[in-house]
């Protein structure tokens, strides 16, 4: 009995490290990997030409789908470790899509980096990031996966893409508060001018009021949406950029099953400066966009019309149209009254 006693004790005492070293694993921070990867087609189907050997094909002067025929948008791998009280996340993107997103990268690594950053929380209610971080204006973003809409509105193409810099998210109860310290907007690598702007954002209910000043430029931004019923889904977005452009959209969605849905984009975009268009001119754009999912892959067939306040210009003031077979247009280049198109995008998100 006494020579029993002592393997019985050692072997709960095993047994009780084993299972402390088990708690200790499952309770340390593990690295999670999650991303997306697109692709689509697109027609231009009326106000322009698909053959590139007759002016070229036109596409809205938006960001990201203006190519035609089968072409790329990205492949995106998301990064990140979530400890107690802090972790990290590093945002890579290749392809056309990442490399329009991260225009202002001046390295070949920080080209591929769309964000880059860690965080610690100081308490339940206070959490400090530094480093790149995807803005906060705005209701749409980089990636695929967060919009409904594959093509992207004006007011996001001409707004900020990214920050570098140090912010501080606050719960306040029911609402919420981001104070921020920024570089120069879209310079995520290091301030090339020494300047910095601040930002802000303040939400409820649902509803989100942003902003962003420094000494020469200022913009306000307005995001919100709701549930309407448990099929329908309203967004809104209001923006106004000193001597850049204003806009507003409304996003209208309706889920028929868990699989398929349809949604709407109404924009009302005007040029005050950014040179998305001409000066003091608006574009109205409709999109009309099908979510259909098969899994982790989504099927988003889109139909979008752009329409314009004028009948479009160049250089020698000629006034060119879509519709002129003999117009030299290149892509992305100012256009005539309308122009319409189809996509079909698929974007398969792990």
């Amino acid at each position: 009995m006494k020579k029993f006693l002592p393997i019985v004790m050692v072997t709960i005492l095993s047994l009780s490290f084993n299972a402390f070293a088990q708690e200790e694993e499952s309770s340390a921070p593990a690295l999670s990997i999650s991303g997306s990867v697109d692709s689509y087609y697109r027609a231009v189907l009326s106000g322009g030409t698909n053959d590139p050997s007759d002016g070229g094909s036109v596409a809205p002067t938006t960001s990201f789908a203006n190519q035609t025929g089968f072409a790329l948008g990205m492949a995106n791998v998301i990064l990140g470790l979530e400890g107690e009280n802090s972790g990290f996340v590093a945002d890579l993107v290749f392809g056309p899509r990442g490399t329009d997103a991260v225009f202002l990268s001046t390295t070949a690594s920080s080209s591929i980096v769309n964000q880059l950053y860690a965080y610690w929380n100081v308490s339940e209610s206070v959490t400090l990031t530094i480093g790149n971080f995807n803005t906060f204006l705005g209701y749409e973003v980089i990636s695929p996966t967060g919009n409904y809409n594959y093509s992207t509105s004006y007011m996001f193409s001409y707004g900020p893409f990214s920050h570098t810099g140090l912010k501080a998210d606050i719960a306040l109860g029911d609402a919420s508060l981001m104070l921020a310290v920024l570089n120069p907007t879209d310079w995520t690598d290091f301030n090339p001018t020494g300047d910095y702007a601040f930002g802000a954002q303040l939400g409820f209910g649902g509803a989100y009021l942003n902003t962003i000043l420094s000494d020469d430029f200022y913009q306000v931004d307005l995001t919100a949406g709701w549930d309407l019923t448990d099929a329908i889904y309203l967004g809104v977005n209001a923006t106004k950029a000193k001597d850049s452009f204003t806009g507003a959209a409304l996003y209208l969605q309706n889920s028929f099953s868990d699989d398929f849905s349809m949604g709407i984009r109404g924009e009302y975009f005007k040029d005050d400066g950014v040179g998305a268009i001409a000066l003091d001119e608006n574009v109205i754009d409709l999109t009309l966009s099908a979510n259909y999912s098969v899994g982790n892959l989504t099927f988003i067939p889109e139909f979008r019309i752009d329409m314009l306040s004028y009948d479009g210009y160049a250089s020698d003031s000629e006034g060119l149209d879509f519709t002129d077979p003999d117009s030299p247009l290149p892509i992305n280049a100012t256009y005539g009254k309308s122009l319409s198109s189809f996509t079909l995008a698929a974007v398969y998100a792990f």
